[in-house]
């Protein structure tokens, strides 16, 4: 008996050491209480909120949340986004799925321990290839904007314009991009030129 609650220990131990447990938990939760116990979003552009609080395993050395838990919190927020928005069922119907092809960070005030948040994720618009979506993270306790982040999320196997008129169910044309997003597209169009003339690729291949 004490030989098999060594085993289980080890195993677990193995487990959490290989995998990334609580990312591979909450990120089917989130998708489950988005499409389960939340009313869907008709609005494609509407801001939806999703809650959080700095936990002790966030912290950095400095004692505030560290910068690779925003990207994990944004996810989350964001599959919960495309579910109860309808995106991730419609590309799924579709035979169609998405990546995470660019993402940027810009912080400006730490969120410290225990410190109440939400965030708050909405569509910006879409081009012929990809969504473009903003994450911004809110203080509760003060209403204030301590990070922005923004995603580029890329189809496969489908576009944009099809998703929406999946959705829709007639033709929507795409709001107008904000300009500071219109220059980090193409930020991302020149630095992903650049990396194919170096790699020797042609202009005709593109980044997947």
């Amino acid at each position: 008996m004490l030989g098999l609650l060594v085993a289980l220990l080890a195993l677990g131990l193995a487990v959490f050491a290989l995998l990334d447990v609580w990312y591979l938990v909450r990120l089917p939760c989130a998708v489950l209480r988005a499409r389960l116990l939340q009313p869907r979003v008709r609005d494609l552009l509407a801001e939806q909120r999703f809650p959080g609080r700095v936990l002790p395993s966030d912290l950095d050395l400095l004692l505030h949340m560290n910068n690779a838990r925003y990207l994990r919190e944004a996810d989350f927020a964001r599959v919960a986004h495309l579910t109860r928005c309808g995106v991730l069922g419609a590309l799924r119907e579709l035979r169609a799925h998405t990546v995470l092809a660019a993402s940027c960070a810009r912080h400006r005030r730490s969120l410290r321990l225990l410190e109440p948040f939400e965030v708050r994720t909405r569509l910006l618009g879409w081009d012929d290839r990809a969504f473009y979506l903003e994450a911004r993270f809110v203080s509760l306790r003060d209403g204030f904007v301590c990070a922005l982040l923004r995603f580029r999320q890329h189809l496969l196997g489908t576009s944009p314009e099809r998703v929406v008129q999946h959705l829709c169910q007639r033709r929507v044309e795409h709001p107008e991009l904000p300009a500071d997003l219109q220059h980090w597209i193409s930020y991302n169009e020149a630095s992903s030129q650049l990396l194919r003339m170096e790699s020797g690729l042609s202009d005709v291949t593109k980044d997947q």
